[in-house]
Order: structure tokens, then C-alpha cells, then sequence
């Protein structure tokens, strides 16, 4: 399979080393800078890039013909007009807070958690997200997806960064250098308290889980997720 990477930054290279591994070829590396796309050999791309070219990378492949995967996070104020975009353009897309395979598998947990707090009274939920301090957005996506399930099925309204109101979630955002990724959630009472955690290692994961969905979606339409890839929820 023929890859175009938008976005060669850390995430980017550990995707073309996983792709490489897997015998795939790269056949586009585009930066912040890049003006020029050609899209002609390439089957699918993935977009690593930043918030502020994540939208025109997106559009481009998907004008092009190209199924897009997408992990970069800070540009979803556009999202729906992607999504409009790709409608319109009978395209392919699937975006992910987090691509890593525990991580979707941390979500899922976190809804059903979620569900079963709601019936209890007594407890506070919080949010602590940490990650590298290159990381350009805060809180992550992966800390939004976790605070929307949990909105969903319980009393809270929202979610802030700061002192939170009654029916307002807190994430506590913290940025230490090396970390690639850490994420629990924390139900308190008066008498005791229930965590969920995940913590990656490194990178790879979230690459492996990338290159695994633009192999999912080779030759598809349509706007897909991370749970049509692994088959669950």
C-alpha cells in the first residue's frame, strides 16, 4: 500500500517506520510548509500535522480521491465541515482522538464505567490528562473523548480546564517533558474512590493503530471510526 504522510513530526516518522515494517511504501512527506501535494500514487493518507494546516491537508486528499486518516487534534471547531466536505465529495474519512488499540479499548470501558456512576450518588468525577510538552493542545483529544462519554451518561452539562461549576467535569491538563501519554479518570465519594488509567510507553502505539486503520480502509467510503475498524462498541 502506497502512504502519504501529512505531517512529519514525531508521530509522522514513528508511522513510517511502523509502515515501512509492514511493507508498505511512503510516497508523500509533507510539512507545515509543504504547498505542493501529489496524490497520484497514493492510496491512502494519514494526517499527523498540526491544527492550523490539519483542515486543508484533509481536503486536499479527499479532493484528490484519497481516504484520509486523521489523529491530528486542536482543529475540531471544523470538523463538521469536513465531514460536509467529504459527503460532498463522496470521500473517505476516519478521525480518532487516539489511534492507539488500548486507548479504544480504554474508551469502551470508560462509557460502560460511566453508565454504571450514573446511578450513584456521592461522587465527583474527574479528568487527568499528561502529556509531552510539545504537545500543542490542552486538553487532548483523547481527554476530550473520555470527557464527552462521560457527559453523555451522567449529570454533567461540560468540561473545564478550570475550577469547574456543579455540573462541570474538570480536566487537570499537565505537560512534563517525555511523557507520551497518560489519561485516568476519578470517581470520589466521601468514602472511597475508583479509577480507570491508561498509560502508553511510547509512540508506537499510536502509530501501530494508524497504519493499522489506513489499512482497514483502503478502497471504502464513507466516514468511519476507530470502533468500525476494531469491530467494537
Amino acid at each position: 500500500m502506497n502512504i502519504a504522510l501529512l505531517g512529519y513530526g514525531r508521530m509522522g516518522k514513528s508511522i513510517e517506520t511502523i509502515a515501512l515494517d509492514r511493507n508498505h511504501n511512503i510516497t508523500l512527506k509533507a510539512t507545515s510548509s509543504t504547498t505542493t501535494f501529489d496524490f497520484s500514487e497514493t492510496d491512502v493518507a494519514i494526517d499527523f500535522s498540526i491544527p492550523s494546516t490539519a483542515v486543508n491537508n484533509i481536503k486536499k486528499a479527499i479532493e484528490a480521491g484519497v481516504p484520509v486518516i486523521s489523529g491530528t487534534t486542536g482543529w475540531l471547531d471544523h470538523y463538521d465541515e469536513v465531514l460536509d466536505y467529504c459527503k460532498s465529495n463522496n470521500g473517505t474519512f476516519l478521525y480518532a482522538s487516539n489511534f492507539s488499540l488500548g486507548v479504544n479499548i480504554f474508551f469502551e470501558i470508560n462509557s460502560r464505567l460511566s453508565q454504571l456512576m450514573a446511578s450513584v450518588e456521592g461522587y465527583d468525577t474527574e479528568i487527568e490528562e499528561i502529556h509531552h510538552t510539545q504537545k500543542l493542545d490542552a486538553p487532548s483529544g483523547t481527554a476530550i473523548t473520555l470527557a464527552e462519554q462521560i457527559i453523555d451518561n451522567t449529570r454533567y452539562k461540560g468540561w473545564t480546564l478550570n475550577k469547574p461549576n456543579s455540573d462541570e467535569l474538570h480536566i487537570e491538563a499537565k505537560r512534563i517533558p517525555e511523557v507520551p501519554g497518560t489519561h485516568e479518570i476519578t470517581y470520589n465519594s466521601e468514602i472511597d474512590s475508583i479509577s480507570i488509567k491508561h498509560t502508553a510507553h511510547s509512540r508506537q502505539g499510536f502509530a501501530l493503530g494508524a497504519v493499522i486503520a489506513a489499512e482497514w480502509i483502503k478502497d471504502k467510503k464513507g466516514i468511519f471510526s476507530m470502533k468500525d475498524v476494531l469491530n467494537i462498541g
